[in-house]
């Protein structure tokens, strides 16, 4: 009969874990959190030191008898929940739920699911650390108030089923503001020249950039610039003025934590933050392989650490000396990077054992788990290996005063490249430049000028904004997926080509979260408030003197927002369309995907049809009005109301004037008009009501 009850989150583990230990323990599932605070109400007691009441989570009751079954049979009962806030959290409302408090208790956290790490566990048994118990409580206990504080305001002054969140309402502004920033945004022209010379003996000409004069970098920005600069170097003479031979090197990647898995994953294998965690999860549980059981074959997936342990550093020493060579074994692997933000819990993510190859694993694993589980194990490889070297050349050419420059590498040694490239550091091949010295006659052979405009900052995909999250301390691993899943459910994002875009309805609603709510959606209040998350964890901060502080200023923001936040009436404005099946005045409706025109006789007549908003310009093309659309993601844009038939559409809004170098239609660009030709160029400032139009829309 067992003696010891060792406690899970996951049901997945059960059957692992209970395998490495042998008859005298049992192993049991909570199936995560077993007690939470209620969904009917706050749930915290403002009045009495904001006291949580914390209930039995609906279905969990089942759970718990079994569980009280098993505490009453065993001797020692050990908590093994996952090993971060939230699962010491967990086995705290375990040791209350299931009334331990006079049984012989003790916390233990594995970092993987692997027989050494779970009996190492056990060996280092200890109590509950109620300061990161505390850490996850005040977390908890900030976003039910900014939400169920936050939320029904947003009901009453918008509509029902929105949602405000601590973290969620940040990334929602972030990604607002990006928005506006592209729409403001002015190209600017810039052109670039590219010289090629032939060279003695070589089938393939020399190309070299346009670098400037001698003394100092120029860029060119105009055609009549170019113009001038061709003119000069027209009859110039050319001559290689420096050749410098060298060599660079390119250092390891850091292994993954939670979201540089998440960027790179959804670089290169095109996943969600969502499903890159629940495939991680599975990873992490424990798969099915032949011969060997269960086992979990990378290590926890939720950290944002670098550090690796003895242990893997020297498994890693032998695969790569016996698979790679000596010259492969890095003498000292990269060092993680200093940030106070990284609370350094555990682990970076990699696998449990080197040996298990993803070709090794491709009989066990689906195709999705195998992309992931090959990433995660060619970075981890990767980073304990050699940096890779070049060789370089740089050559100057000098043109009377004007300067051009090539810079060429070959490949020395690969190093970590052999086995792993980021996706956003894939450059091409550079073919080194022999035989070319200060001596070496250059014949030109033609001149290439180029146009360009500046672009402006890309949209955000989800893996920029996991980073950009990170960077301003915002959340933690394990909030960047459900973050990002919730704004989007909630429609206030709309997803296309991975690309980000603000709906209208969450311009709306971040409009009134800056008004009403300042400090809940700016950065720097955040980040600080993460910051004294961390001082709760680490036994410096009472959590409750946390809360105390944040709640009074949150109570008075919301009785303000309620008496002078207007109403957003999205449901009842009348439109100048008739229904055609009752003639009543048909009304402007908001649905899941925007507004769309309805008949108030509902439910007597059900008639809807799309609603499109006329900007008062008529159509450069067919002459039909230019309505406000969106795409079906939420995007708007700016089209003909004639479509299909006139395919005419712009994402900036037509200000009704002409171009007077061109004639094409002005834009809206902030508080600019721009001509839509940008091989034009032209730019002027708008009229402050016509500019203020632009912003409105």
């Amino acid at each position: 009969m067992a003696k010891y009850l060792v406690i899970v989150e996951s049901p997945a583990k059960v059957k692992t874990i209970r395998k490495f230990l042998g008859s005298n323990y049992e192993v049991a599932a909570s199936n995560g959190h077993v007690r939470d605070l209620p969904k009917s109400r706050l749930g915290i007691d403002v009045e009495h030191d904001f006291e949580p009441k914390y209930i039995t989570i609906r279905g969990k009751g089942d759970i718990l008898a079994n569980l009280r079954k098993e505490v009453k049979k065993a001797e020692k009962i050990y908590l093994a929940t996952d090993p971060d806030r939230e699962g010491e959290a967990i086995s705290w409302h375990l040791l209350v739920a299931l009334r331990l408090e006079e049984k012989k208790v003790y916390r233990i956290a594995f970092n993987e699911i692997t027989k050494n790490a779970v009996k190492e566990s056990l060996r280092n048994a200890r109590e509950i650390n109620m300061d990161l118990v505390d850490a996850q409580q005040a977390r908890r206990v900030l976003d039910r108030m900014v939400g169920y504080l936050i939320s029904p305001l947003l009901w009453a002054k918008v509509k029902r089923g929105l949602s405000a969140g601590r973290v969620q309402s940040v990334a929602l502004r972030i990604i607002c503001d990006r928005e506006e920033e592209i729409s403001s945004f002015i190209p600017e022209e810039y052109w670039t020249l590219d010289a090629s010379f032939k060279l003695p003996g070589e089938k393939k000409p020399l190309v070299a950039k346009y670098y400037g004069k001698k003394d100092c970098k120029a860029a060119i920005s105009s055609r009549e610039e170019m113009e001038k600069l061709l003119k000069e170097l027209k009859d110039a003479a050319y001559k290689v003025s420096e050749v410098k031979k060298g060599e660079r090197g390119k250092k390891p990647p850091l292994p993954f934590t939670t979201s540089t898995l998440q960027q790179e994953a959804s670089k290169v294998l095109n996943f969600s933050t969502q499903k890159t965690m629940r495939l991680a999860q599975q990873l992490y549980e424990g798969i099915e392989i032949k011969g060997n059981g269960v086992v979990g074959i990378i290590t926890y997936l939720r950290t944002d650490s670098t550090r690796v342990s003895k242990e893997a550093e020297v498994m890693a020493e032998e695969y790569i000396r016996a698979n790679y060579g000596d010259e492969y074994v890095v003498k000292a692997a990269a060092a993680p990077k200093n940030d106070k933000k990284i609370q350094d819990a555990h682990e970076a993510i990699r696998p449990t054992d080197l040996s298990r190859t993803p070709a090794a694993m491709k009989d066990s694993l689906s195709r999705d788990q195998l992309r992931l589980y090959q990433l995660i194990w060619k970075r981890f490889t990767a980073s304990r290996m050699q940096g890779a070297k070049y060789e370089t050349t740089s050559i100057k050419i000098d043109a009377g005063e004007h300067r051009f420059t090539v810079a060429a590498s070959k490949l020395l040694f690969d190093g970590f490249m052999s086995v792993y490239i980021q996706e956003d550091e894939k450059e091409e091949a550079n073919t080194l430049v022999k035989g070319v010295d200060e001596n070496t006659p250059l014949s030109l052979a033609g001149l290439e000028e180029k146009q360009h405009f500046t672009q402006p900052a890309p949209h955000y995909t989800e893996a920029a904004l996991v980073r950009a999250l990170e960077e301003l301390g915002i959340g933690r691993p394990s909030t960047y997926a459900p973050t990002i899943t919730t704004i989007l459910a909630r429609r206030y994002v709309a997803k296309e080509n991975k690309n980000l875009y603000v709906t209208e309805l969450g311009e709306v609603v971040n409009q009134m979260m800056k008004d009403a709510f300042p400090s809940i959606v700016d950065v720097n209040f955040t980040a600080n408030m993460e910051a004294l998350l961390d001082g709760v964890e680490e036994g410096n901060v009472k959590w409750k003197t946390v809360v105390s502080n944040f709640y009074p200023d949150l109570e008075e923001a919301v009785k303000t927002a309620e008496k002078e936040l207007k109403e957003v009436n999205i449901a009842d404005e009348v439109s100048d369309e008739s229904c055609e099946l009752c003639g009543r005045q048909m009304v402007i409706k908001y649905g899941p995907h925007g507004r769309f025109l309805a008949c108030p006789g509902f439910p007597d007549c059900r008639n809807t049809k799309p609603y499109f908003e006329k900007i008062g310009v008529a159509c450069p093309e067919c002459g039909k009005d230019i309505v406000l659309k969106k795409t079906k993601k939420g995007r708007k844009y700016y089209g003909c109301i004639g479509n299909p038939e006139c395919e005419f559409m712009v994402w900036q809004k037509p200000s009704g004037e002409k171009c007077p170098k061109c004639g094409s239609l002005l834009l809206h660009k902030g508080n600019k008009l721009a001509c839509m030709d940008e091989n034009c160029g032209y730019v002027t400032q708008a009229q402050e009501n016509a500019g203020q139009a632009g912003k409105d829309q």
